[in-house]
């Protein structure tokens, strides 16, 4: 498979057409940050949107299926048991500053392009160097760690506190209770 992106999975030896495009990954992304949904209707929305025929996969085989898209939006890397890492990016609250990055990299306006494979969107995306995303993601890197920050990595977290800072995304439910209890308590 060198050198090709892959458009379709085999599940129980069957291959299902999947759809590939970066915008429909990043779809499924944004399910996966929802609060409100369950684990359950997270994975039914990343089988729904990823497999092209996806009432036709049988029951018994949904599992296998979720697997083998992990296996993709994880551009075919395997998982590792260890402990997930620290969230140090949000796909939708790093958008802004995100795609100027990308499209540094990419020499164009990568939103503006008909179609493009999440595999070479995140090409793209693991090439990013230098910015202003790098330079979040640094800062958001040495904090996670513990580390110090350099002075003028402290002077620009200090002045762009809600770019560097991973905001917390709340149930409806729980949203209502923090904003109950920061009533009461003035």
């Amino acid at each position: 498979m060198i050198g090709r992106l892959p458009v379709s999975l085999t599940v129980a030896g069957d291959e299902w057409c999947i759809r590939t495009d970066y915008r429909d990954i990043l779809t499924i992304m944004e399910a996966y940050n929802d609060p409100e949904l369950s684990d359950r209707e997270k994975a039914w929305i990343m089988l729904n949107i990823l497999y092209v025929d996806w009432e036709k996969i049988p029951k018994g085989l949904y599992r296998d299926a979720a697997e083998k898209a992990v296996w993709f939006l994880d551009c075919g890397q395997e998982e590792d048991d260890k402990k997930p890492p620290r969230k140090l990016m949000d796909w939708e609250q790093d958008e802004t500053f995100l795609f100027p990055a990308i499209n540094k990299v990419a020499g164009r306006e990568v939103r503006a392009v008909e179609y493009m494979h999440w595999w070479t969107f995140m090409g793209y995306f693991m090439e990013i160097e230098d910015g202003t995303f790098s330079m979040v993601l640094g800062i958001r890197q040495k904090r996670a760690k513990g580390k110090k920050l350099e002075k003028w990595e402290q002077e620009f977290y200090q002045a762009n506190k809600a770019m560097c800072d991973i905001k917390t995304k709340y149930t409806a439910e729980e949203q209502a209770e923090i904003e109950y209890w920061n009533k009461l308590l003035g």
